[in-house]
């Protein structure tokens, strides 16, 4: 039992990289998604292919790929940025792209006469997303956005390609040092299990309280 205390002690480092990563990427991808997906949804052109794009190009892709160009690329043209950033940064950007479908989806899914209601009542088209549509669309993203956030969980163990020892990189290393292959990604398993568990019961309760309202 003092074995499994000091493996669990040893990737606990890596464990707290990998929900910084998570939480960091979390906290940009939300914005993102409802920004991108209102814009899939504007009347202006510019602001509806600028989202499309950024969408598109980043679904399109591999995350892998994306963390390579960020991390080796970039500096190529000048633009040197730490692993912990880019590993941030480009997994935000992927399930945001991801995350604007949702929200476009779930906005769509909103009853039509519920926007005749807000003309009818001259509300801006600002205050009837604001007002109206959102509040009766975000409970239909709650679902998948908490798959999205899983998904995002899991994709945390690519950034150990480019340097950053997160709970999968401290993983292989461990397993070099002492040879310990099963006890060690059982562990690994269950911390990603737990963590999982713990964004479905947010996400859950989320729903609950606006099954309430």
């Amino acid at each position: 039992m003092e074995d499994y205390d000091v493996l669990v002690g040893a990737l606990s480092t890596g464990l707290w990289v990998t929900v910084k990563i998570t939480l960091g990427a979390a906290a940009l991808a939300i914005p993102l998604a409802l920004l991108a997906g209102l814009g899939r949804l504007s009347t202006l052109r510019t602001v509806r292919w600028t989202a499309m794009t950024y969408v598109e190009v980043f679904r399109g892709t591999s995350a892998l790929v994306q963390l390579f160009w960020f991390y080796f690329v970039l500096p190529l043209f000048g633009v040197q940025l730490p692993a912990m950033l880019v590993g941030i940064v480009v997994l935000g950007l992927n399930a945001g792209a991801y995350g604007a479908e949702v929200v476009r989806g779930a906005i769509a899914g909103v009853a039509p006469g519920q926007r005749e209601a807000a003309v009818a009542l001259n509300m801006t088209r600002t205050q009837t997303i604001r007002r109206i549509i959102l509040p009766q669309a975000f409970p239909a993203m709650l679902p998948p956005a908490g798959n999205l956030l899983i998904e995002l969980l899991k994709n945390t163990a690519l950034v150990s390609l480019i340097t950053i020892t997160d709970l999968t990189f401290r993983a292989q290393l461990l397993r070099s040092d002492t040879l310990r292959t099963t006890d060690i990604f059982i562990l690994v398993l269950l911390m990603y299990f737990a963590l999982a568990l713990v964004i479905t019961a947010g996400i859950r309760l989320l729903e609950r309280r606006f099954k309430v309202r």
